[in-house]
C-alpha cells in the first residue's frame, strides 16, 4: 500500500486475480460474485468504478459506491468512505491527491492522454479547492514493449513533447507511456512523486492485453482513511 498525502493507493497484480469481468460489461448490480469477493479481499468497502472508453470524462463521486458503472475514464472525490477504482491491463493508472484531501483515479491510455483526461481530472480536483496536487503512476506498458505507428506517435509528441518518443527492444518507434503521463502532469501543474516502474507487458505478475491478449484486469484502488 502506498501513502499519497491523505490518500491510500493499492495496485493489484495477477496474484490478486481478475478485478474486472474478463472483458464483459455487466450491470452495476450484477458484479460477478467471484469478482466481488476478490475486490472485497483488497478493500472491503463499496467500490466506485467506471466503464472506461479511452476518453476524458470525469465522474464525481459524492458517497461510497457513488458513480459505479457510469461511463468515464477518471473519478474524483472528496468524500470520506469513497473508494475509487480504475482497471487496467497496459494503460496507465494514475492516482491524484490534493492538499485539501480530495483524491482521484485516472485511466490514461494514449487516446485518453491525447483527449486530456489527466488535465480534466486535475481540473475536477481543483474545483474541490485543491491547490497543490501530487500524483502516483502504477504498472503500465513501457516503450520497450510498445511499438507505435509513426503518425500516431507524431500526434502524441505534437501534443506532449518529444520525451514521449521511445524505442522498442528491436529499435522500432515506440510510445513511452510513463513519459507521456509525466508530460501531461507537468502541463497540468502536478508533480509525479511516485512511479511503480513496472512494465505490464514484461512482468509475469501482471495482466497485459498487448503482450498476451489477456482479458483480465488489475486494479488501482484509491481511498482516504
Amino acid at each position: 500500500m502506498l501513502e499519497l498525502g491523505a490518500a491510500r493507493v493499492v495496485f493489484t497484480s495477477r496474484a490478486d486475480g481478475d478485478m474486472g469481468h474478463a472483458g464483459e460489461w455487466v450491470a452495476v448490480d450484477d458484479v460477478r460474485p467471484n469478482v466481488a469477493a476478490r475486490r472485497r479481499a483488497v478493500l472491503d468497502r463499496p467500490w466506485s468504478w467506471v466503464r472506461q472508453v479511452h476518453g476524458a470524462d470525469v465522474v464525481r463521486v459524492d458517497r461510497p459506491g457513488g458513480g459505479a458503472g457510469e461511463t468515464g475514464d477518471a473519478l474524483v472525490s472528496d468524500s470520506d468512505g469513497a473508494v475509487l477504482a480504475i482497471l487496467t491491463a497496459d494503460c496507465a493508472p494514475v492516482a491524484l491527491v490534493g492538499d485539501n484531501g480530495a483524491f482521484g483515479a485516472v485511466h490514461a491510455g494514449w487516446h485518453g492522454l491525447v483527449a486530456g483526461v489527466l488535465a480534466e481530472a486535475v481540473d475536477a480536483l481543483r474545483d474541490t479547492g485543491a491547490s497543490d496536487i501530487r500524483a502516483a503512476l502504477g504498472p503500465c506498458i513501457h516503450p520497450e514493449c510498445y511499438e507505435f505507428g509513426t503518425d500516431d506517435l507524431d500526434r502524441v509528441a505534437d501534443l506532449l513533447g518529444p520525451t514521449v518518443r521511445g524505442t522498442t527492444r528491436d529499435g522500432r518507434p515506440a510510445l513511452d507511456v510513463p513519459a507521456a503521463v509525466k508530460a501531461a502532469l507537468d502541463r497540468a501543474g502536478v508533480k509525479l512523486v511516485h512511479d511503480e516502474d513496472v512494465c505490464t507487458a514484461c512482468s509475469p505478475d501482471h495482466y497485459s492485453h498487448r503482450a498476451r491478449q489477456e482479458k483480465e484486469r488489475q486494479a488501482m484502488v484509491v481511498w482516504r482513511e
